[in-house]
């Protein structure tokens, strides 16, 4: 295995809390059950045929047209459900309205900086949303670089957006590291020779991280509550 040389971090579930409880928030919000909303989000992508999020995240549609499509997918299923608690046109700023980052991992970054190891996010996201997210993490100052699906054009596990990170942090795939809490995004780094970190919980991440680069990390999971 090459020596590591760049660790790139996913945004949604590692930097942040883990999606289900995003979406969980979200129903206090607004009242929309996940599984209602998050089919809602399915049709709207299935009239493009595409995945789930793709729409929003490969900029095929804007926020606000995808927040009008999403309210007349939520309609067709549930002619009387009451969305007027969401705002769905501006979806992202409410969604991340008051959600905390994910502390323990946020942290780690900054340690793992500053121990010499250059850092990025690559992340599936949208770009009307960056704002929103970019402040709760906190790490615009501190990462070498940022791959966002939306500027891009393509989304993670598509091997494009792992080349294009490649590209523009000069390290191999060798001397990279993903850590991603989706394990489709796992397996497509690692069949183009990344090394990569599955997120299943702090303390699990940052032991492999600490044992991997010698950065002292796991107390770091005591340390923040999420």
């Amino acid at each position: 295995m090459s020596r590591l040389q760049f660790i790139w971090f996913d945004f949604g579930g590692v930097l942040s809390p883990p999606i289900p409880a995003l979406f969980a928030q979200y129903q206090v919000k607004t009242g929309l059950d996940p599984q209602v909303l998050q089919q809602a989000m399915q049709d709207v992508a299935d009239d493009l045929g595409v995945p789930m999020l793709a729409p929003i995240e490969c900029g095929l549609l804007s926020e606000a047209e995808w927040g009008r499509r999403l309210e007349q997918a939520l309609r067709r299923r549930h002619q009387h459900l009451d969305v007027s608690r969401a705002r769905l046109q501006a979806f992202g700023e409410h969604w991340f309205a008051g959600v905390p980052a994910n502390a323990p991992l946020v942290a780690a970054v900054r340690a793992l900086k500053q121990a010499g190891y250059r850092v990025g996010i690559l992340t599936n996201n949208v770009q009307e949303w960056s704002p929103h997210w970019r402040a709760m993490v906190g790490l615009d100052e501190v990462i070498d670089l940022l791959v966002d699906s939306s500027e891009q054009g393509c989304r993670k596990p598509d091997a494009a957006i792992f080349d294009i990170a490649t590209l523009r942090s000069g390290v191999g795939a060798q001397a990279s590291l993903l850590i991603d809490d989706l394990a489709e995004n796992v397996a497509a780094a690692a069949a183009l020779g990344w090394q990569t970190l599955h997120f299943i919980d702090n303390g699990q991440a940052l032991a492999h991280l600490q044992c991997l680069t010698g950065v002292s990390l796991l107390h770091l999971a005591q340390e923040y509550q999420r």
